[in-house]
């Protein structure tokens, strides 16, 4: 994990008046790196780590871009990781005296703290601003609708959504699952009822996608271009996406978690076409009908820009876009060893028996 110091965080922040703001122009007929064949060369590694948000603020209504003085204005007044996930702002001081272990239940905390303090601003990475397209701010990635926010769930998808949440309680430092009835199924009975990323098999926030979008940490992206072949490594659980260029979508039988991925070239764009995904897809919500597209373009030697739309009726009442950035680094992709250094899902697993045991007035010994 690759971590910057204590970085400013917000809902949309940016850093004005000098070089550190993301800000690029499509420029027709730009000089942009080709390959032998004369395609563009979309090789490299890309920091996508970005503060403007993937929906916007409601208050913001249908504003797209930001003027400098009201994008100045946000940044002042987002400026607390306090008021982004309720992690109270002494936590995160780097150094500084041991903390005592926190009360049982949790502290109050919610977000990446879980509850029981387990991050604080050293781990994150925002990147240092908001990015601009044709100079100006954006409000949001998501471009469409034109409020900036993910079209209405269907009404099935509604329902679902509402049994998850009632299923999904905060830690009480009970077995509160067993409520009513001591012998219930719950949600720590095995490995498998947990969600994918908790368990290292995918990373959470849609991070490989498709749609490809920045979340918490770990957020480069290495580009590595064939004459038939596009793949894309994900810095988050190593996840490698395989574009096959100029072929057909497997049978509708081969499902998988990151769908099936088919690119062409549409003038100096490469579009991929994606399906073929399996129930849980990466992007959260979403469902085995989802089906994505998404463009990557050169803005110039360093720069591309991504736009993706996604569209499945399942869940959602209409199909929804959006697009941002991708600035070229230096960084490199080195191995995340999620699962290896996955030792809390033992604890999880071993702590809810713990609980189970308490709740029937059982003795336990943790082990």
């Amino acid at each position: 994990m690759r971590s910057r110091g204590v970085l400013r965080v917000g809902v949309l922040m940016v850093t004005l008046g000098g070089s550190a703001a993301v800000a690029y122009a499509q420029a027709p007929g730009l000089d942009i790196p080709r390959r032998a064949d004369g395609r563009p060369d979309l090789s490299g590694t890309y920091d996508i780590a970005t503060l403007t948000p993937l929906q916007r603020p409601v208050e913001l209504a249908d504003k797209l871009v930001l003027t400098e003085e009201e994008a100045a204005t946000l940044a002042a007044e987002a400026s607390s990781l306090e008021g982004l996930f309720n992690i109270p702002d002494e936590r995160n001081v780097e150094g500084g005296a041991p903390r005592a272990a926190p009360p049982v239940g949790g502290d109050g905390s919610s977000g990446a703290a879980g509850n029981v303090g387990g991050y604080n601003s050293f781990w994150m990475d925002f990147g240092q601003s908001g990015f601009r397209i044709d100079g100006q701010f954006r409000t949001s990635i998501i471009t469409d609708p034109p409020n900036g926010r993910r079209p209405p769930l269907t009404a099935a998808a509604g329902e679902a959504m509402s049994a998850l949440a009632a299923s999904a309680r905060p830690n009480t430092g009970t077995a509160w699952w067993l409520e009513g009835d001591l012998d219930a199924p719950g949600p720590y009975d095995h490995p498998e009822r947990r969600p994918h990323a908790e368990r290292c098999l995918m990373g959470f926030g849609s991070t490989a996608g498709p749609p490809m979008l920045p979340v918490l940490y770990n957020n480069l992206k290495r580009i590595v271009q064939s004459d038939d072949t596009v793949m894309i490594l994900v810095e988050m659980v190593h996840d490698a996406r395989i574009v096959r260029m100029h072929q057909e979508h497997v049978s509708p039988e081969i499902r998988t978690w990151l769908g099936d991925s088919v690119g062409r070239w549409d003038g100096d764009t490469l579009v991929v076409d994606t399906t073929n995904f399996r129930d849980s897809p990466s992007l959260g919500q979403a469902s085995r009908d989802l089906h994505v597209v998404e463009q990557f373009s050169r803005i110039d030697g360093d720069t591309l820009l991504y736009e993706f739309t996604v569209d499945d009726p399942t869940v959602w009442a209409a199909p929804w876009s959006g697009e941002y950035v991708w600035p070229a680094t230096d960084n490199k992709v080195y191995e995340y060893a999620c699962h290896e250094a996955n030792y809390s899902f033992g604890g999880i697993l071993r702590g809810a028996r713990v609980l189970e045991a308490d709740a029937r007035g059982e003795s336990s010994s943790p082990r």
